[in-house]
């Protein structure tokens, strides 16, 4: 009888709850991105309904990342220290909020306001996922899981372009932000429904649970434990090599997240509806390099055993990759540009695909989603400057020309940064 209770219990399947949560993960991701992406689709319009200058709009475009940036690390503490459900589940109520009042702004101060308010809400969305994703998945999946949920920007930002583009030509620029605002609830309800942290789900069995645990170097979210201060973590050298190399990446993909939509419009000349199919172009590209990326720094791993390796391959060719953004502006053909741009969008991708792994790979236990924050915190800041420094080049220069030379030398920054300034890694130990 022992026996073939034995046999019944090793015969028994892992649940794949993981799977679900990861669709959760990357749903969220988009519908972050559809929401943010609203303004950089619709700002032309918005541009000429409300009189705004490019150096204005410059401004209130970065006040997003302004608020978005300052929040990171207290958005990782909450989540590391109170759990990620309930940290997401306000996240993504305040911003969704925050998109939806914003057609009701009528002035640059009130987009500033609502800018900021938003952008302290999405603060919360990748220290959360960077957090899960430590807890719920073993580590040879990591790369997969956090190129899959972070192509989910990708999505978001491509498919945001053609849907809001026929909105706003069609019904104005205010309707986008009240339907994409609306999105968030739904989402709500299904997280809290379904999630809560491994040992907690009624969705996961022992035997996936054990799988997850064996294949950690590190058993994130057993207890709240936390073996320093957040900002302890900057005296390493890897956390900071991280943070410039993502400063420099956000500085150039935030070029498509905010002045794409409008550099197309102004310097290419295009329609606005014509303008939205293409700008869909790099983010989808995107998609599919990054979901290859994902792929190929685990596969490294597993049959090197070399995780740095296997991170910083992705890393330094997908930022080297980029600095293609460069030589845009030399080019009269249109088909020619955006093909351009899709190679330099994909080499941000590629690279990106290996970035959100770096938390889950070197934070102490139970400080992956802060060192995130920390992560994200300096590369938004990037997010910041980007859209000022362009909004202030095209006013001066007349073109967008000198900002996207600026754009590629910020990848070869971060291309050296990653291959150079970060060495072996490994999960921080503390005495």
């Amino acid at each position: 009888m022992v026996l073939q209770n034995s046999e019944k219990s090793s015969a028994v399947k892992p649940t794949k709850a993981r799977y679900v949560v990861a669709l959760l993960m990357v749903s969220v991701i988009a519908i972050n991105y559809l929401d943010r992406t609203v303004m950089s689709a619709a700002a032309p319009a918005m541009m000429k309904d409300l009189n705004i200058g490019p150096s204005e709009m410059g401004y209130i475009m970065s006040m997003f990342f302004f608020s978005y940036a300052l929040c990171q690390i207290p958005s990782g503490w909450l989540a590391d220290k109170l759990g990620q459900k309930m940290c997401l589940a306000i996240a993504v109520l305040w911003w969704s909020v925050a998109t939806a009042l914003t057609a009701g702004a009528r002035s640059v101060s009130h987009l500033i306001s609502a800018r900021l308010f938003m952008g302290m809400g999405e603060s919360g969305v990748y220290p959360c996922n960077a957090g899960i994703c430590a807890k719920w998945f073993p580590d040879n999946e990591r790369g997969k899981v956090a190129a899959l949920f972070d192509s989910g920007s990708k999505f978001g930002t491509a498919f945001t372009m053609p849907f809001v583009t026929w909105m706003v030509v069609t019904y104005g620029w205010q309707l986008p932000f009240i339907i994409s605002g609306s999105i968030g609830l739904v989402w709500i309800i299904a997280w809290l429904a379904y999630y809560n942290d491994p040992e907690r789900s009624k969705f996961i069995n022992s035997v996936e649970l054990n799988y997850i645990r064996s294949h950690q170097a590190k058993k994130e979210g057993i207890d709240t434990i936390q073996p320093m201060k957040w900002y302890q973590l900057l005296k390493y050298r890897n956390v900071r090599a991280m943070c410039l190399g993502f400063f420099c990446l956000n500085y150039a993909i935030y070029f498509f997240v905010t002045w794409f939509p409008t550099y197309l419009v102004h310097d290419r000349g295009l329609q606005m509806t014509t303008m939205g199919w293409l700008a869909m172009l790099p983010p989808l590209s995107g998609v599919l390099v990054q979901w290859f990326g994902g792929w190929f720094t685990d596969h490294t791993y597993k049959t090197t055993g070399n995780l740095t390796r296997a991170r910083k391959i992705n890393l330094v060719a997908g930022m080297f990759i980029a600095t293609s953004v460069a030589f845009a502006g030399l080019i009269e053909s249109t088909a020619a540009i955006m093909a351009l741009l899709c190679f330099s969008y994909a080499g941000l991708a590629f690279a990106g695909a290996a970035l959100w792994s770096l938390p889950g790979d070197v934070a102490p236990r139970n400080m992956t989603s802060v060192l995130g924050g920390i992560q994200n915190c300096a590369g938004n800041i990037g997010g910041i400057l980007g859209p000022i420094i362009t909004g202030y080049i095209i006013t001066s220069a007349g073109n967008f020309i000198p900002a996207l030379v600026l754009s590629g030398i910020a990848c070869l920054i971060g291309a050296l940064s990653y291959g150079l300034g970060m060495k072996e890694l490994k999960p921080i130990k503390v005495s």
